[in-house]
């Protein structure tokens, strides 16, 4: 597309959203209203004085171009920016909900695998052993322990239900006709299937994971395992995880809904099924096609995202997550509040580094200043002259009323948009720590779930009851070894599964892919931890020691281990069952894998677990070792289970936005069943270095200096003042004196050699064409021995006195301004060279204020004036700074 055209586009879908943006449209009539002032005040000029007003024209008609442009880009980035905050927050939402539903979907393949070799049940399916009511009783025992599953089945190969988990009606006793079982007994993996199924009566539709059973002796395929995965369930649940919290932590209004749709389109689920129906069809976004959808009448804005896999699992083919928020709601309740409650100097501070996280809004800033500059030297132009001119003076006082006006408005709009792209920040690094803590519960919660179902099986109380009756059982412990490794293959989250006995002593291993394996068997598991596993009451239960090395890994730093109490038939604890989570692995994995996926890898933003005290458990920056403690503030390491805390903030010398949310467990796991473990996920964006200027910056902004309206009765007509700023102080100067004020980015930084203060040359302009140079000053070194910090708002004031030029360097400008004399009063004797560059002082805004006034006659007689060598910075001699009679400074080496 041509860059004109992409402009159509842009202008033509900045009028679609302008009517659902109040804060945009209020911006939008400021701006052409005060677009229309300038055009007034620029014609009236014309009409009224043209010869007086001559020297004002030129500035007159750059200011109109440049408003007209700033407001066209001011308008359209502020639209397109609420947009591009509104779909980034569905885009996130979208990636977070297929995400998670991935990563569950990824557990349920390796326990279809797992279950299917289950000997139990291949024994009863093969006749060998066992009968219903113990096999009913069996599944039963697994489904309280995952219960993401609503069912669990066995089927022969015509289909017929051999056991099941939950009581089935006779009706039910038909064989099953679904093709999943005939796919499932010529596959040797898994194989998954979504839709209606008589394998679920009383169900519209199922997602069921199968897998084939293997007759023990002869090896054939002889029946079939199928999980049968709660979807109605764990979507309800990923609804009712929707509810959004700001980033004060406050609740949101839920203005969108969220769908999961097929290959085709076709909606399989629906967070409101008033609003868009399951079985709808609704087409798909795709990347690169428009925000806007039109869908039942009703236009959307809509975000897509399919999942990017985990551990090489896809999840069933082409699902895709869609949020779809309609027009008129998405901008009414979209909170504008990013600046609100921010520490000034951190707003201002992190508005320096808009060039990295938002080029507009650094664009437009700088534009606005720009405009501000040209009006500010218009004012300085006519300041003194004809002022007897009444028509003249109405003029003058337009525009000193209109581009004060100006500024306002300005200031107002770039807020706005400023907000805008915080709070997108906010959200997304709050969206982003939510995911990391429900992707770390529903992780563990499997953990807990595995230790306590491998704890039944028959194999592992068999070779602790031979152990203690003292029977030699070298058979068993290769036995127990090889299903350990088996389960190792299937579920690799885990670093060893061991099998102890009840005095701690590990008896068995998992061999996978680990030479030292065998060095551990005769290990002891901590002492705390075999006392709690001791103590376990019932099957249900479960241990998970503290945060620490594993004493069988302590070379791998920090962990979970998670343990099951191995009971005999009479239920008398006879050992336990330990898994070692692969914690500094699996969470670095989570943590790098979804910044990269929700984030598009930003280097700039790192992601961590802590625990409650603020330690590191894992992060993505290898400067932030686990162990360390993050200082953060203690609100946000007390943050209740399941609330979010993001704000911009300094962090570590930076301008940051700081996010974190506390975990909540998931289903019964840290909720329900005993276990408190809460960890937290951080998010840390950074935007740029801390600037030492930034809380100069916000008083200069803060202050405004006021002056007359107009000449008062009998006080002639006032005095003309420039304002301006060096650092927090506010100076001025007999407006008569000064030519014009360009950026502090025009100074060439030539060698001054001897000239003490001096920070280069700036170049003036006549018509377009260079009409000479001056040497440019620092202002703050000169009146208070601190240098100007430069900023994108420092300024060069170029001033003339008795046919001599020379710029002075400032922090910002502020106005100009007309003050009686009698606001004028002497400044006291001060020492150094200061009493003689600020001579008088300024009680201005009914006293409250104090402007210093700059003596110019003084600096120019200071800067002429011969110094002693031992203030001309290594010169070889000493001399004038000024070539007397040139009217210019004298350039070192030219």
């Amino acid at each position: 597309m041509t860059a004109p055209a992409q402009r159509a586009q842009d202008l033509l879908q900045t009028d679609v959203f302008i009517p659902h943006m109040r804060q945009v449209g209020r911006c939008e009539s400021s701006l052409r209203e005060l677009n229309l002032m300038w055009r007034l005040i620029e014609s009236s000029a014309k009409m009224n004085c043209p010869q007086e007003a001559q020297a004002l024209l030129p500035m007159m008609a750059a200011t109109r171009g440049g408003f007209e442009r700033l407001e066209q880009d001011l308008v359209r980035s502020m639209v397109m920016q609420a947009v591009a905050g509104v779909t980034a927050g569905l885009s996130s939402q979208a990636q977070h909900l297929i995400d998670t539903l991935v990563r569950n979907l990824y557990e349920r393949t390796a326990d279809v695998g797992f279950l299917a070799t289950d000997a139990v049940l291949c024994s009863f399916m093969a006749g060998l052993d066992g009968d219903e009511a113990v096999i009913t009783r069996r599944l039963q025992a697994y489904r309280s322990k995952y219960t993401v599953y609503a069912d669990i089945l066995l089927l022969d190969a015509e289909g017929q239900v051999r056991a099941s988990a939950r009581k089935r009606s006779l009706a039910t006793d038909q064989p099953c006709r679904d093709a999943l079982i005939a796919r499932a007994l010529q596959s040797p993996g898994f194989v998954q299937s979504f839709g209606a199924t008589d394998l679920l009566p009383g169900h519209d539709c199922g997602l069921i994971y199968a897998h084939r059973m293997l007759d023990p002796i002869n090896r054939q395929a002889m029946g079939v395992l199928c999980l049968c995965f709660d979807f109605e369930g764990e979507m309800q649940g990923i609804w009712s995880g929707r509810d959004q919290v700001d980033g004060s932590g406050a609740p949101e209004a839920q203005t969108s809904i969220a769908l999961l749709l097929d290959e085709q389109g076709q909606v399989l689920a629906s967070s409101d099924l008033h609003w868009i129906g399951v079985g709808a069809n609704v087409r798909p976004h795709r990347d690169g096609a428009s925000v806007l959808h039109v869908h039942g009448g009703c236009t959307y804005l809509v975000q897509s995202a399919a999942s990017a896999g985990y551990q090489g699992y896809m999840g069933p083919q082409g699902w895709r997550a869609q949020i779809m928020t309609p027009l008129e709601l998405a901008f009414g309740l979209q909170l504008q509040a990013g600046l609100d409650g921010l520490d000034p100097a951190v707003a201002q501070g992190l508005l320096t580094h808009a060039h990295r996280f938002c080029p507009p809004l650094h664009a437009i800033h700088s534009a606005a200043d720009t405009i501000r500059r040209v009006v500010w030297n218009g004012r300085v132009m006519t300041a003194g002259k004809q002022m007897d001119n009444t028509r003249l003076q109405a003029v003058l006082e337009q525009i000193g009323e209109t581009g004060a006006r100006t500024n306002e408005v300005f200031s107002q709009s770039i807020d706005a948009l400023y907000g805008t792209v915080l709070n997108t920040a906010l959200r997304d690094n709050s969206l982003l720590t939510s995911l990391l803590v429900d992707l770390l519960d529903r992780n563990l919660y499997e953990r807990a779930n595995d230790c306590r179902w491998w704890a039944l099986t028959p194999q592992l109380s068999d070779l602790l009851e031979a152990l203690a009756l003292g029977e030699r059982a070298g058979d068993l412990v290769s036995e127990v070894c090889g299903l350990l490794t088996a389960i190792h293959d299937l579920y690799t989250v885990y670093q060893q599964i061991m099998v102890y006995d009840a005095r701690g002593k590990v008896v068995a291993v998992s061999q996978r892919g680990q030479a030292e394996s065998q060095e551990l068997l005769g290990s002891h598991i901590e002492a705390d931890s075999l006392h709690q596993v001791l103590a376990l009451a019932g099957t249900q239960a479960y241990h998970v020691s503290p945060w620490r090395p594993c004493v069988q890994h302590e070379d791998d730093g920090p962990t979970y281990v998670y343990h099951a109490a191995i009971r005999n038939a009479d239920g008398m604890v006879l050992g336990g069952i330990g898994l070692v989570f692969h914690a500094q692995r699996e969470f670095k994995a989570m943590l790098e894998g979804v910044t990269d996926v929700q984030a598009g890898g930003a280097s700039s933003r790192q992601v961590a677990y802590l625990n409650r005290s603020g330690m590191v458990m894992s992060s993505s920056d290898v400067q932030l070792q686990p162990g360390m403690r993050v200082d953060l503030p203690p609100q946000m390491l007390a943050l209740a289970p399941g609330q979010s805390l993001a704000r911009a903030m300094v962090y570590q010398g930076q301008y940051c936005v700081v996010a974190i949310t506390a975990g909540s467990g998931y289903r019964e796991f840290k909720r329900s069943d005993g276990y408190r473990e809460e960890v937290l996920a951080l998010s840390v964006q950074a935007f740029g270095a801390v600037q030492d200027d930034a809380l100069a910056a916000v008083g200069r902004r803060n202050t405004r200096v006021q002056g007359l309206a107009a000449p008062s009765q009998g006080s002639a007509l006032g005095m003309e003042m420039a304002t301006f700023f060096v650092g927090r102080s506010v100076l001025a100067v007999d407006a008569a004196c000064v030519l014009e004020a360009q950026s502090a980015s025009a100074i060439a930084p030539v060698s001054a050699g001897r000239l003490p203060h001096c920070v280069g040359t700036l170049a003036r302009r006549s018509q377009g064409v260079v009409a000479g140079y001056v040497w440019v000053f620092d202002l703050g070194a000169l009146l208070f021995g601190k240098p100007v910090t430069r900023t994108a708002q420092s300024q060069v004031i170029v001033l003339e006195h008795q046919g001599l030029k020379l710029g002075v360097l400032v922090s910002d400008l502020e106005g100009v301004v007309r003050f009686e004399s009698g606001q004028l009063r002497l400044a006291p004797a001060m020492a150094g060279a200061a009493d003689q560059l600020v001579d008088c002082l300024i009680r201005a805004n009914d006293g409250d204020l104090l402007i210093q006034c700059l003596n110019v006659t003084a600096l120019v007689r200071m800067l002429k004036a011969p110094l002693p060598t031992s203030r001309m910075l290594g010169a070889e001699r000493a001399g004038p700074l000024i070539e007397p009679g040139t009217g210019s400074f004298r350039r070192e080496g030219r």
